[in-house]
């Protein structure tokens, strides 16, 4: 099985037409995934891509019963567009786009309050189920059917480990990026709790970073609930600068992130199986598995 996305889920693209947006669609369309409309205020009643196109969300909805998006616009439009989504009421929400203003994800927080749309990013990979669906931008050459849920906060970490489990004959139910922003939708805690209740599921793979409280928070998590399946967590950056940003990943100390090495203590305090490096997940996997 899978979670959040499969074969009967329908995505439209918000951005469809623009460069990014027509380059992300074709692949997931030639991948196979169901793809079934875009969106681009003032282009509907046009085709792109053999898609139709809409003016909105909601036409867009009516008329093809997507319960799914990819959001690909430039971020100063990018909280409107995932807003304009959760008011359509859709499943699940992807977006991709980085740099999105924290000010604007604060309205985009409220929004999501009390909805029924799951938000993936902004600034993620997006989320594949192999060979039933793909929605955002992960690499799909070596992602295998399996039973390894993987949530992440790094797509090249991602990438890596993916390919590094499918070459070991473990193959992945669904792999989720959460995206790297401080503020962003789905987080560890909700992908541990949507896997621990996938019966196709039988390992998750956290990779985690420094910056942020994911790391924490699914500690916290883990340590208060009897989860039962083998959780193996990789937090990298144990030798960056302290208070120094790092790319999408650096937040500084007063935002209540710990370091790397106080992020893995509490994960194996809380009972997650500990990672030394990227090689190193597909070994504890197979010792978790017992394979």
């Amino acid at each position: 099985m899978s979670i959040l996305v499969n074969q009967e889920t329908k995505v439209i693209v918000q951005g469809i037409t623009g460069r990014a947006g027509t380059f992300y669609a074709d692949q997931a369309i030639r991948y196979g995934s169901t793809y079934v409309g875009g969106v681009r205020p003032g282009r509907g009643g046009n085709k792109h891509l053999g898609l139709p196109v809409f003016h909105d969300v909601a036409e867009a909805v009516d008329n093809t019963g997507a319960n799914a998006s990819l959001v690909v616009v430039p971020a100063p439009f990018t909280a409107d567009a995932m807003i304009e989504a959760i008011d359509a009421k859709l499943d699940v929400v992807v977006c991709i786009t980085e740099r999105v203003p924290q000010h604007d994800m604060a309205r985009v927080k409220r929004a999501l309050s009390g909805s029924k749309t799951v938000l993936i990013g902004p600034n993620s990979q997006g989320i594949l189920t192999p060979g039933q669906c793909k929605i955002g931008v992960m690499p799909t050459k070596d992602a295998r059917p399996g039973r390894i849920g993987i949530a992440s906060r790094s797509a090249s970490l991602t990438s890596e480990i993916l390919a590094n489990c499918s070459a070991a004959d473990w193959g992945q139910s669904t792999t989720v990026g959460v995206g790297g922003d401080v503020l962003h939708g789905l987080g560890f805690v909700e992908c541990l709790k949507l896997f621990r209740d996938d019966p196709e599921t039988e390992c998750v793979v956290l990779i985690g970073e420094i910056g942020g409280r994911e790391e924490e928070l699914a500690a916290e998590y883990l340590a208060s609930t009897d989860y039962e399946k083998p959780v193996v967590a990789l937090v990298v950056g144990r030798h960056a600068p302290l208070g120094q940003r790092m790319g999408h990943a650096g937040t500084l100390s007063q935002f209540g992130a710990a370091s790397a090495g106080q992020k893995i203590a509490l994960l194996a305090g809380a009972g997650a199986i500990i990672a030394s490096d990227a090689g190193d997940v597909v070994h504890q996997v197979k010792a978790a598995l017992g394979g």
